[in-house]
């Protein structure tokens, strides 16, 4: 369906796609991964048609191939409702088969016209797909049943619009889908709805994401998008299958590296040997000794040759890189309080604003627990955990903690944070430490080189997250509310997000919604209705 052939991108002297080639054909499911800022979005932006690439095409088979597009940010256009946007992309019968019409006159008019026959037979296909009944379907299964068709679009949250965007897409009967990050705001109801509509789709489809679990339960090949080479690997199997080969892979090129290392300074060793040898023998002769002193050249040829030899083998292909090791988040917590035995008590607690959104909550969290709560978006999780961080008063009931409790909140607006301060800045307003020791704590954080002095607002979201865990652990705080802590988060930004989590000694209650994060972070997990969590 489509192929792309040594496709080259960069942005001044920086390169960021260097001769990628793949192909993605009918019933392909196809995941492309690597870490934020490698240059996934500008590849899929090249494959639409939005960008282009400084080297190498994209062919489509048929030519007239029907792609759609979910781009990351999507933004509607200024003054149109959310009715209009919907009906411009479904399209209306009757206008539909009026242009029909209008375009078959003038083609019996002008049969010869060709640009008048294209334009007749994407009408009539657009017709013959056209289903009244699948926008509202596609709403409700997005979670945007109960949106008024005349709301302006722009009064829609981020997370509506995104799943706008991926409604959008959807009306137009692909039959290849470029996906960008499709996951972002979807509940966990939702998520297995798109998994299910995927697996049925005739279509082949290409996906950015950074859930691992939906990765898994849909793609059958993963394109691995390396940031230093720019270059693809291509791995057969879902994530899983992705990871099992690539640490794998890890493993061999270490063990390989280890034996170079050896036989290189073995090389050395025995070049420096002979070195000294042709130097021992000149320096014990006389010029009455020639024939021991050509010996001693001889060596000493011998010596350089081996060499030469070395550093030809040294600059050659054949030689194996060090493996990059990949970063261990180390976290440090002296001085935080000891946690008592009960942590949280809710007793009979209603919560909400003018109306309660989750009433009758008794539960109890005792240290240590790993609790994480999940459930429809709007069902109130985020009003809870606000809750409990003592921002709003509950509605009925008492929420209770424990005497020993030191409490960390971390938001999904990431407001703890001044835009303007710099990380080093930022941990100085939360715990008294000198510039070296600061920036060490940091360093645990993947705050390297000069990152500690840069402005906050031009961190990444993975960044900020990791600056607010790390201001958190460093206040002390030994119960944490995390609210969508791995959302913007890439893959290697989330499993070092859930390193530092696993090694926390603390007790944590977190709303999340990657699955492949609670199968092994969760000893518990509070499933949302709009009545009462359930405790799976």
């Amino acid at each position: 369906m489509l192929t792309a052939h040594h496709i080259s991108k960069s942005y001044g002297i920086n390169p960021i796609l260097h001769n990628i080639t793949f192909t993605v054909n009918a019933g392909d499911r196809v995941g492309l991964i690597g870490p934020n800022g490698c240059g996934k979005t500008t590849l899929l932006r090249i494959l639409a048609g939005a960008e282009r690439s400084d080297g190498g095409h994209i062919t489509t088979v048929p030519a007239s191939l029907r792609m759609g597009y979910l781009a990351q940010g999507f933004e509607p256009e200024p003054g149109l409702t959310v009715g209009q946007i919907i009906a411009r992309a479904a399209g209306d019968q009757a206008q539909l088969a009026a242009e029909v019409t209008r375009l078959a006159t003038a083609l019996t008019q002008n049969p010869a016209h060709a640009d008048w026959q294209q334009a007749y037979d994407l009408a009539l296909e657009r017709l013959s797909r056209h289903d009244p009944g699948r926008a509202p379907a596609l709403l409700a299964a997005m979670g945007l049943g109960d949106v008024r068709g005349e709301m302006p679009a722009s009064n829609l949250s981020g997370g509506q619009k995104t799943r706008l965007a991926l409604v959008l897409v959807l009306l137009g009967d692909p039959e290849l889908l470029l996906l960008d990050e499709p996951t972002n705001h979807l509940d966990i109801e939702m998520l297995e709805w798109l998994e299910s509509w995927l697996a049925d789709f005739p279509g082949g489809a290409l996906i950015v994401s950074h859930d691992r679990t939906f990765l898994d339960r849909t793609t059958t090949r993963i394109l691995d998008l390396d940031p230093d080479t720019h270059a693809l690997r291509e791995y057969v199997g879902n994530y899983s299958d992705y990871l099992a080969q690539f640490e794998q892979e890890q493993e061999s090129q270490w063990a390989q590296w280890r034996d170079q290392a050896y036989e290189i300074r073995r090389m050395k060793q025995d070049i420096a040997r002979t070195m000294e040898q042709a130097r021992s023998v000149e320096r014990s002769t006389t010029p009455r000794q020639p024939n021991v002193r050509r010996l001693a050249k001889k060596v000493a040829q011998k010596a350089k040759s081996r060499e030469k030899k070395l550093e030809r083998y040294l600059e050659s292909d054949e030689r194996v890189e060090k493996p990059a090791r990949h970063w261990q988040v180390k976290l440090e917590f002296e001085g935080h309080a000891h946690l008592g035995r009960d942590v949280l008590t809710l007793e009979n607690v209603a919560v909400g604003y003018d109306r309660p959104l989750l009433t009758g909550l008794n539960r109890q969290i005792r240290a240590g627990q790993r609790v994480v709560l999940t459930g429809a978006n709007g069902a109130g999780k985020t009003t809870l955990l606000r809750t409990i961080a003592g921002e709003i008063p509950p509605l009925a009931g008492q929420v209770q903690l424990g005497g020993s409790v030191r409490l960390g909140y971390m938001t999904q607006e990431q407001e703890m944070l001044n835009p303007m301060l710099t990380p080093l800045q930022m941990l100085w307003q939360v715990a008294a430490m000198s510039e070296t020791d600061a920036r060490s704590y940091l360093h645990f954080y993947l705050f390297t080189g000069d990152d500690a002095l840069l402005p906050i607002v031009r961190l990444s979201y993975g960044e900020r997250a990791r600056l607010m865990l790390a201001c958190l652990i460093a206040q002390g705080c030994n119960f944490l509310l995390l609210d969508e802590p791995i959302n913007h988060l890439d893959i290697p930004s989330r499993t070092l997000f859930e390193q530092a989590l696993a090694q926390f000694e603390g007790t944590v209650l977190a709303v999340v919604h990657d699955r492949y994060f609670i199968d092994r972070f969760a000893t518990d997990v509070w499933r949302v209705s709009r009545a009462t969590p359930e405790t799976a």
